[in-house]
């Protein structure tokens, strides 16, 4: 793993600690299909929310959630709609998150969080 990996999965790491904190229940972490991948699914009021996890050490290149942009959050849309689909929640209120942390000096000291909704799904497989 590359320094850049593994401030990655600090992030997500730290990203986890935070919503348990907030109340959050963990589903599951690095959900992998071939539409793509789910940083973090999370419950929390009865609502699923697919979190996308943005990990930076700086500004310097502008918001981390900027980082989320269209294309990107099509196929975290299309890997959460396989998700629902795979766990047979199809019926589940959700919405996709973004979340950014920012590392201090490369280390795992929390700068800030930032939860902002990205979309809501509404998907039904039902035939």
């Amino acid at each position: 793993m590359n320094q850049k990996q593994i401030e990655g999965k600090m992030g997500e790491i730290e990203a986890a600690i935070y919503l348990k904190k907030q109340g959050y229940t963990i589903i599951c972490m690095n959900f992998k299909c071939f539409k793509g991948e789910i940083d973090i699914v999370a419950e929390k009021n009865s609502t699923l929310i697919f979190i996308e996890v943005k990990t930076r050490t700086s500004k310097k290149y502008g918001e981390a959630r900027e980082a989320v942009n269209s294309k990107k959050q099509k196929h975290i849309y299309e890997a959460a709609r396989y998700f629902l689909y795979k766990t047979k929640m199809d019926e589940a209120y959700t919405r996709i998150d973004v979340i950014e942390i920012y590392l201090q000096n490369r280390t795992n000291n929390i700068k800030s969080y930032k939860t902002n909704n990205v979309m809501e799904i509404k998907v039904s497989f039902r035939k």
